[in-house]
């Protein structure tokens, strides 16, 4: 890298390529005002974060899921179209928090999947081009040579040519589609006119039965309201002195048994909801002894 290079752009033109280790230095340089650290992976096509902070109010839902989304379009990291973004309290240093958040997703504050608005392809491309310059410019020691020069222009040209080449050929292609598509119209058209319409005989209507159409769960919806009646119920039960609180915890126990046990088998997390339903229903019936 020349020493002229601001190291920042050098990252970013990495994270722009798709960089993991990139990506998380800006997120974390962007983040720092708000005390947010950022660890990510990738993981079947999808960017898995982690956001970690002090407290709560840091990793506040409305805003932070916004502002990473506005970086990372900025960034245009190469193949990241979809984010989950996951947060929690900051703790030690873990290798497998991805595993870990996959099997207890009830210790996270929040999750959130984001998509990336795609870049305009011109925009990108042209980008590509003025960086491939400049790296030939920054390895260059001394001023450039005819011959690098001559090699400057041809790389020119030939940029030109190609775009100049497509535009020529989709004209084409769109000349040869109309010519074939305006025959066929003009013969439908004609037979159309030439056969009088067939009268056809009256139907008798009968009246069709309608049936209320069933409203489908959202799946991830009620897996995410089954884990905020649990953290409830859990905390209830810390201050709960009275059989009527106890009634209470277990009817959110009960509820949120029944949530989970209504996640599909195609929603991700179906393994973990087929446990916590068991779990739940174990938890209400400990509540409900409780309250006698």
């Amino acid at each position: 890298m020349s020493p002229l290079t601001n190291p920042a752009n050098d990252i970013r033109k990495q994270a722009h390529q798709g960089s993991v280790a990139a990506i998380i230095q800006v997120l974390n340089q962007e983040l720092s005002d708000v005390g947010v650290r950022t660890r990510a992976v990738y993981d079947g096509g999808l960017l898995q974060l982690l956001c970690e902070a002090d407290t709560p109010a840091q990793l506040n839902q409305e805003a932070l899921p916004d502002r990473i989304k506005e970086i990372l379009e900025l960034l245009a990291p190469r193949g990241v179209r979809r984010v989950n973004i996951n947060s929690r309290i900051v703790r030690e240093q873990q290798l497998l928090w991805l595993d870990e958040v996959n099997r207890e997703p009830e210790k996270l504050l929040w999750y959130k999947e984001v998509n990336l608005v795609r870049p305009n392809f011109l925009k990108t491309m042209m980008e590509d081009i003025q960086n491939s310059m400049s790296n030939r410019s920054d390895q260059q020691i001394g001023g450039p040579t005819a011959r690098q020069q001559r090699e400057k222009k041809q790389f020119w040209r030939g940029i030109l040519g190609g775009m100049g080449a497509t535009t020529a050929l989709l004209l084409v292609g769109w000349g040869v589609f109309s010519l074939i598509n305006k025959p066929s119209e003009t013969t439908s058209t004609t037979s159309n006119l030439a056969k009088p319409p067939e009268a056809k005989p009256p139907e008798a209507k009968t009246p069709e039965a309608k049936t209320p159409e069933a409203k489908t769960p959202d799946s991830s919806e009620g897996f995410s309201t089954a884990v905020r009646l649990a953290e409830e119920s859990a905390a209830l039960g810390s201050r709960a002195q009275i059989p009527s609180d106890w009634q209470m915890i277990a009817d959110k126990w009960g509820k949120a048994s029944e949530l989970m046990a209504q996640v599909p088998p195609s929603d991700k997390n179906y393994t973990i909801a087929q446990d916590r339903t068991t779990r739940y229903k174990n938890n209400q019936e400990a509540a409900l002894n409780k309250a006698k």
